[in-house]
Formats: C-alpha cells, sequence, structure tokens
C-alpha cells in the first residue's frame, strides 16, 4: 500500500445552478440531513463542470461534513474456532480498532465503513513497514476516515486471525479467517452506537475480506466495494491452468512475514497452513490427481457469495490489472446481477491500484493502459461512493443508477446497463498472415515450431479495418496445436498493429484446453487438441485503418513455462486460428467527461 503526504484541507466547492448543470437532491424532500444541510447529487454527465479537490492523493466529496472524529477505540473479539482448526486453537480473538463521529454524543447511532486487513503492523521483526489498527492507515483508512466519518459514518479497522494483534492461526482466505471476518461483521453491527448497517471497502487483499465476510451471509453486512478483490484464490493465481510465478509461494511468502519467531507461532500454524506450502506446486505439475480439492474450494468465495449473500456490491476493477485479473469479477458480474443483486460497476484503464491514485496512474506505460492517462483517474470518485454509502448505509438520497462506468483504453467513459454489453455483436477473423521469429535469449523455452522453419514465436497478423472497432469484452481465440505430449502452453498478447500497443492477453496450458478452470483429458503425443483460449477483458478502440497483431509465445509476464519445458514442444497450425471478437455498439450520448486534470500542465 502507497503511503500519502499530510491529508489537505477539502476545497470549498462553488455551488450554484445553471441550465447546463442537473443536481440531485434526496428523494425525499422533507427528509432532515445533518445540521439541517443538505447536499448535491451532481449528475454523472455534469461533474466534470464542478470545482474537485485535486490537491491529495485520493479524491474527496464534493461537501465537508458536519461532524468531528472522536478518539481511537479498541476492541478484542473472543471468537470460538473450535469448527475451523483441527489442530489449531479453539478459541482466537479478533482485534479491531474504530472511529465514531461526533454526532453518536448526541446518542445517534451510524452504520460502519471497515477495512479488514492483514496488514497491520506487517513487515518486519519491529512491527516495520505499517502501522497497527489503531492508527489510521496511509493508503487504506485516510480516504474513509477524511471523507466518511464528518458525514456521520464510523470508521473500523480489523486485522484478520495471526495477524498485528488478533490471535489464532494465519489461515490464509480459508474458514478460519472467514469465521474471524464474520465476528467482527457481527460486532460492528450490535455495537448500541450503531445503526447496524456495515460496509466493506478495501482492495486486493482488503477484497478478498469483503467475500469472506459476504459468503457467510451475514444480515448486519448491506454492502462492499471489493477494489480488484479477489474471488477465488485457485483462479487467480492460475488462469486456463496456466500458472502464474507467485502461485508457488503465495502462502509462504504471506506466512514468512506474519511469523514474530516466538512461542505464539505455534498457534498461527494449523494444517492448511502446511497444506499451502505445496499445494501450488501440486497443481502446476499434475492437476489431475491433486489429492484434495478442498485446500481451493474453501477459498472460492463465488458461488457462496451468489447463495448467501444479501447485500449490494460496488464492484471496482482495473481492465490492466496484473496483480487481480479482471477475471476475478468477469463472469461474476453479471452472475449477480442475474440473481437480483443490487450490482455496480466502474471498469478504467489503470492497473492494481484505486481509481483515484494519479501518482500511479501516471507511471503506467502505453502497453498497459498508459493511453487513457490522464482521463482515467476518477476525481469525482469520493463523491461516487458517497452516494452508494448514503443510501445503503444511512438510508439517505436516491438510489445509485446499477450500472456501469467503463474506460476504452483511449480515454473515453460511457455507461453500460451491464459489462461486457448485452448489446454487442461478434465478428470472427480467420484469415491471418503469419511469421516466425526467433525468441532466442528470452528466459521462456522455445516451445513452438511453425511450418516455416523452427522457432519460438508465431505472429499472426490481421490488415487494417475499413471502419472503426471497438472491442468491448472477452475475445476468444481457437487455436489447433499438435503437442508433444501433455506439457505444452500457449500465451497469446493482441496489440494495436498500427501503434504497436498491447490490448490485452490470454494464456492456456494444453491440459486445459476446453478452457475453464477442470483440467481436461490427457494429451498425448502427435495429438491435435483446439486450444479454447478467452482474454482477459478488453476495452480498446482501433480507429479504421488499423490492424491487429497477436504475438504467440510459449509463456509471458509473471506466468511460468510449461511444467517441463524441454519437451513442452508444439506446433501452432495458424491457418486454424479463429479469433473472435466482441464489438460494442454503445451510442454516443452515453460517452460522459470526467473531471480534468493533467498534471504535466502545471
Amino acid at each position: 500500500m502507497v503511503s500519502r503526504e499530510q491529508a489537505f484541507t477539502i476545497a470549498t466547492v462553488l455551488v450554484f445552478l445553471s441550465s447546463s448543470i442537473l443536481v440531485y437532491l434526496s428523494e425525499n424532500e422533507d427528509e432532515v440531513l445533518p445540521n439541517n444541510q443538505s447536499y448535491f447529487y451532481p449528475d454523472l454527465f455534469d461533474r466534470h463542470k464542478f470545482e474537485w479537490n485535486m490537491n491529495g492523493t485520493h479524491s474527496y466529496v464534493l461537501e465537508e461534513g458536519p461532524y468531528e472524529p472522536l478518539e481511537v477505540q479498541e476492541a478484542f473479539i473472543n471468537v470460538d474456532t473450535s469448527s475451523v482448526w483441527e489442530t489449531g486453537p479453539s478459541d482466537a480473538i479478533v482485534h479491531l480498532s474504530y472511529w465514531l463521529p461526533s454526532n453518536t454524543l448526541d446518542s445517534e447511532k451510524v452504520p460502519v465503513i471497515a477495512v479488514v486487513s492483514p496488514y497491520y503492523d506487517y513487515g518486519g521483526p519491529d512491527g516495520g513497514a505499517s502501522t497497527p489498527t489503531n492508527i489510521v492507515s496511509a493508503g487504506r483508512g485516510e480516504f474513509i476516515y477524511e471523507n466518511f466519518v464528518p458525514w456521520g459514518y464510523a470508521f473500523a479497522q480489523v486485522a484478520v486471525f495471526g495477524t498485528e494483534e488478533s490471535t489464532g492461526c494465519f489461515d490464509y482466505r480459508g474458514y478460519g479467517e472467514q469465521l474471524g471476518i464474520d465476528s467482527a461483521v457481527t460486532w460492528l453491527g450490535e455495537q448500541e452506537w450503531s445503526n447496524g448497517n456495515v460496509g466493506l471497502y478495501g482492495k486486493s487483499y482488503e477484497g478478498a475480506t469483503q467475500w469472506e465476510a459476504a459468503l457467510a451471509g451475514n444480515p448486519y453486512l448491506k454492502t462492499i466495494v471489493p477494489i480488484s478483490g479477489t474471488t477465488s484464490t485457485k483462479t487467480l493465481l492460475f488462469k486456463n491452468g496456466s500458472a502464474e510465478a507467485r502461485s508457488q509461494v503465495m502462502h509462504g511468502a504471506y506466512f514468512i512475514n506474519i511469523v514474530d519467531f516466538d512461542e505464539s507461532d505455534a498457534d498461527h500454524v494449523c494444517p492448511d497452513v502446511a497444506d499451502g506450502f505445496t499445494r501450488g506446486e501440486r497443481t502446476y505439475l499434475e492437476p489431475r490427481i491433486d489429492p484434495d480439492m478442498n485446500y481451493w474450494n474453501e477459498r472460492d468465495y463465488r458461488q457462496r457469495s451468489i447463495d448467501n449473500y444479501q447485500g449490494s456490491v460496488y464492484f471496482i476493477q482495473g481492465l490492466q490489472d496484473w496483480n487481480v485479473d479482471s477475471h476475478m469479477i468477469f463472469p461474476l458480474y453479471q452472475q449477480m446481477k442475474d440473481a437480483g443483486f443490487d450490482v455496480k460497476g466502474m471498469f478504467g484503464q489503470w492497473g492494481h491500484d484505486y481509481p483515484d491514485q494519479w501518482q500511479k496512474h501516471d507511471d503506467i506505460n502505453n502497453d498497459n493502459g498508459g493511453t487513457a492517462f490522464p482521463q482515467m483517474t476518477r476525481w469525482d470518485w469520493g463523491q461516487d461512493l458517497f452516494e452508494w454509502f448514503e443510501y445503503y448505509l444511512q438510508n439517505r438520497g436516491p438510489k445509485p443508477d446499477l450500472n456501469v462506468q467503463v474506460q476504452r483504453h483511449d480515454g473515453l467513459w460511457r455507461i453500460e446497463d451491464t459489462y461486457p454489453a448485452q448489446n454487442s455483436e461478434k465478428i470472427v477473423l480467420e484469415e491471418f498472415d503469419a511469421e516466425c521469429k526467433s525468441l532466442v535469449g528470452n528466459w521462456w523455452p522455445l516451445v513452438f515450431n511453425c511450418p516455416v522453419d523452427e522457432t519460438a514465436f508465431v505472429n499472426l497478423s490481421h490488415p487494417g479495418f475499413d471502419y472503426d472497432v471497438h472491442i468491448s469484452g472477452m475475445p476468444t481465440l481457437h487455436l489447433d496445436v499438435t503437442a508433444s505430449g501433455d506439457i505444452s502452453q500457449v500465451f497469446a498478447t493482441i496489440y494495436d498493429d498500427t501503434d504497436n500497443v498491447r490490448l490485452g492477453h490470454a494464456t492456456m496450458d494444453i491440459r486445459y484446453n476446453e478452457g475453464g478452470e477442470d483440467p481436461s483429458s490427457v494429451v498425448v503425443s502427435g495429438q491435435t487438441v483446439t486450444m479454447k483460449m478467452e482474454f482477459f477483458a478488453i476495452d480498446a478502440f482501433l480507429p479504421a485503418g488499423h490492424g491487429l497483431r497477436i504475438d504467440l509465445t510459449g509463456s509471458g509476464k509473471d506466468y511460468l513455462p510449461p511444467p517441463c519445458p524441454p519437451a513442452g514442444v508444439c506446433t501452432v497450425d495458424y491457418q486454424s486460428a479463429k479469433l473472435t471478437l466482441p464489438i460494442s455498439n454503445t451510442p454516443e450520448q452515453d460517452y460522459f467527461n470526467v473531471p480534468y486534470w493533467n498534471p504535466e500542465e502545471e
């Protein structure tokens, strides 16, 4: 998490009406707001006309709330863990800290927004790199503390089991951790100062903890805002069977930073901890004989959330995120929408970041979304989230529009009813020019042959289109491959060939050639199979005259080569390649401007 400078004071907002500015008030005109204040809900299409505080590292609401935060308080919650850990402790403590707004001094009941994390007091033997729960954390807590506590929200920071002052086993995203999080949500919802409405917020692991809470079906949990949040651990680490490099060390990487090397460490170790050290390796080497899927099933939150959760979801995702890829929420977004949940989305061209972190957005190169900067920075996101929390936690204001705000790679933003859009059409490209190239000197093995000569790199290109093309969704590539055995892999990177800008990628282990999360039948030497690859979500605009290029390699950024690379040689039948592109037909009136600021102009 990124530290930030001392918070800047909220700038005075020029509040006026004109014929071009549409402002929404509470749907209940008689509703009494804090200190008899009124607040404005600027229409999304008019937000760029307002003055926003762009002086800091995160966004702010348009109007500052009337309350002050009180001194921090702490709680230690005893949890019966006898049902989740066979050899671990039978009880454990969840530690949290919280800040109440000053209106609770008048016995007003308030909702709470919480961040649940393993990162408090994390990073070294002396407590090192991060702060404990009783200090508002930089990069996570400050945004909530500064924007929402003044509007009558409590704010809490919760440490998962085995971290900071929470005891018990560090059960990396497992049943024990899920139980501890659920216990914290219940405690927050039942306090005398609470109105019974709990919301969760956070990015990455702190997004995963929200799904861990959602699957329990806790009645106090009214909304979650997962920002690049992991929804399934196995699916995070393996895409169509292709293994991310960190899949081999993920569990251990967390564990070695949490143990203190003292007598309490024994309580942090339970069977799943030991299992986790080698689970990724076993799945990478031979997924078909994985003796126990319970480890992965325990850490898959998708279906249990659909079955049990009773609240709403505001999905935030960077379409260029290499850490928690966009397939974490697609197609989950649509599945939850179809199941009747209130869902909303904001999908921009940033990486593993928040929508309003311009300092990180500014460092993105063109192959990873940089073509969308500075329009990708959402200085109005604080207001957007405020309107969401007001409705779902405070029962104030109009119901938010349940739509998707999505950004193309050229920077333009638009509204969709859902994502991928339901009105898209499909175009199929089947005729490609092919070229074989050498990757000698690169780290991945020589795993491709082509009819021209034996090389490592197959390049497929399609000439320029006669018309503008807006790719929106998850393209698919079907490719016939003749393998030397059950241990080959294809990594496909798609480019705007005219500008040589990466648009997206896909990857597949041949053992998963049918697609999905389960291995297919065994592939024997000399057998030809059709690899049915799905790209991560792409939203890119190609002007007329621009062509496409697909580079096929044996591996790529952040991914391992096949488990036995010397034998992982395959012949690609490039004439079989079939690329299906979802094409957006969103009308021009659904595009909108965002508050614009370019640091290079200052």
